[in-house]
């Protein structure tokens, strides 16, 4: 029984973390009594610290609020009309906003505003199914903003699969980590799917509303008058060129987007490849639940995608991967990722490997640095990556569609540009607590998940994995942080310092040495680097 077996593992770790054998009592009860005392000083330094740290940031925030109450936000009366009430759609008269793109962002967004009576032309460049290797695990984050954007009926008939947690495997060991669900209705959960499937049902959804048009078209620039975007120019299929004005224009056309540049100051960083396969009739370990195998050089991935498939992602580090025409791909999945999967999935994902259906794609990451720009924002993957591990990306395009929804539901009129834009930058603001924690711990998380040669990453690593099979508050809470349930920044320097306090303790069994006590150092200096721009936005 593999939940048996964790829980020995837990019970021994617990008990000796650093496997040492123990051959008799007596003089080993005080290095037993070393062992609990070091794991309360652990805690208690780790507890101490993370109040220390909400302290300091509470104290900042206070005094942020007392200097400007309102900073950020500016009277939407500044050239802004507010409605006095709900008003009506109306089919006919001119556009209201333009969307670039109808992938997950655009196609929601669309909806939301079509359904609060925005006039929506939607400019997409291919309408037919997508088939992606990414976009298909929503996390139950992602799910509570889908309904409250009225769209969750979007994962139904899609033969979507309800998603309660995760399993983590590690050297021969695995332990199961559950999304704390208990508070929530018995609906919510995660979802997984085939992508393609999701945006087509979002794009059927937006154009049932007669206010939203979508159009086939590829944007080739944005229309702009004295630094002010008017439209955009596109071309459709006949190859005419047309011109779309609407006093806002929101571009959402995703991580290849050829606008941003003109709206922000891109640093994408590709650290790594996903290489994708599907497994067919194949049973996880755990039902309902993703895996991630801790395998060397970087993680794989697998979760189920609809009742007779399973996805795998293996990540190959940096941006070149095998080449896939010469059959050196299919060798290396074969010799170096086979050997590291669970014996339960390994003939189907050789299956997979023979089946020949291997893709690629590359793993983007770009922070967001926009430039405020009168009559234009940026949405989506075009405005904010992140690396995809652990499948944040679409629970932040709609916490920002919520966010810039809830912003510009009381504006009646949009055509000041210069107002909306001030007005519209407490957008960026308010985004930051849901965003920043998920962004920053899908780095972290890739970093400290992948193996290393530095002894102390490594030490960070097995941390990592004893810290979560504890259970308890050690898994339930950082889980809540990855699944978007509880996304509170400071929650998640807590828990990451924590982790790194745990593994100082754990270096320390069961008598400290001057080798472990320079790798303990060593440990402790791995996190700075990790957190450092993320406290500092925290912080300022």
């Amino acid at each position: 029984n593999p939940h048996t077996q964790t829980q020995r593992t837990r019970g021994a770790a617990l008990r000796n973390p650093r496997g040492t054998t123990t051959p008799g009592a007596g003089p080993h009860c005080g290095m037993a009594a070393a062992a609990g005392v070091w794991q309360l000083v652990g805690v208690a330094v780790a507890t101490l610290l993370a109040a220390v740290l909400v302290a300091v940031a509470l104290g900042r925030q206070r005094q942020r609020r007392r200097r400007a109450p309102l900073e950020g936000i500016p009277a939407p009366e500044d050239g802004c009309e507010v409605a006095d009430g709900a008003w009506s759609a109306a089919v006919d008269g001119p556009t209201d906003v333009i969307i670039v793109g109808a992938g997950v962002a655009g196609s929601a967004l669309a909806y939301t505003l079509g359904k609060d009576g925005r006039r929506v032309h939607v400019i997409e460049r291919d309408l037919t199914e997508p088939d992606r290797i990414v976009g298909e695990l929503l996390q139950p984050g992602g799910y509570l903003k889908l309904m409250e954007l009225g769209l969750q009926d979007c994962v139904d008939e899609i033969d979507a699969q309800r998603v309660l947690g995760y399993a983590l495997f590690k050297d021969g060991k695995n332990t199961k980590l559950s999304y704390p669900l208990e508070k929530f209705h018995s609906d919510v959960a995660g979802r997984s799917f085939h992508n393609g499937r999701f945006i087509q049902r979002m794009r059927e959804k937006a154009a049932s509303l007669p206010n939203v048009q979508l159009e086939q078209g590829t944007v080739t620039s944005l229309l702009e008058e004295n630094g002010t975007v008017k439209g955009v120019q596109y071309k459709i299929k006949s190859g005419e060129e047309l011109k779309a004005y609407a006093p806002l224009t929101i571009v959402c056309d995703g991580c290849f987007s050829n606008l941003r540049r003109a709206l922000c100051s891109p640093k994408v960083e590709v650290p790594s490849c996903f290489v994708g396969l599907v497994l067919e009739n194949c049973e996880l370990p755990h039902a309902n639940h993703g895996h991630v195998i801790l395998a060397n050089p970087s993680p794989i991935l697998f979760y189920p995608i609809s009742s007779t498939e399973v996805r795998c992602l293996v990540d190959v580090p940096g941006q070149k991967v095998p080449s896939i025409a010469s059959g050196e791909m299919a060798n290396y999945l074969k010799t170096v990722v086979a050997p590291q999967i669970p014996p339960q999935i390994y003939d189907s994902f050789i299956a997979a490997i023979d089946k020949g259906s291997i893709r690629t794609m590359p793993n983007r990451s770009m922070p967001a640095a926009p430039h405020p720009t009168p009559g234009a924002l940026l949405m989506g993957d075009a405005f904010n990556m992140r690396h995809p591990l652990t499948g944040g990306g679409m629970t932040v395009a709609l916490s920002d569609i919520v966010v810039l929804r809830n912003l510009i539901k009381p504006l009646r009129n949009l055509h000041d540009a210069s107002a909306l834009c001030k007005y519209l930058e407490s957008f960026y603001t308010l985004r930051k607590p849901v965003a920043s924690t998920i962004n920053t711990l899908a780095g972290a998380l890739y970093k400290v998940f992948s193996s290393s040669p530095d002894k102390a990453r490594d030490e960070m690593r097995q941390a990592c994995f004893d810290y979560l099979s504890l259970g308890g508050v050690c898994s339930n809470g950082p889980i809540a942080l990855l699944s978007g349930l509880n996304p509170r920044p400071l929650s998640l320097v807590a828990h990451f310092f924590a982790v790194a306090i745990f593994g100082v303790g754990r270096l320390m069994l069961p008598l400290p040495s001057p080798k472990r006590l320079w790798t303990g150092a060593r440990l402790i200096s791995v996190s700075p680097p990790i957190f450092n721009d993320f406290i500092y936005m925290i912080m300022v």
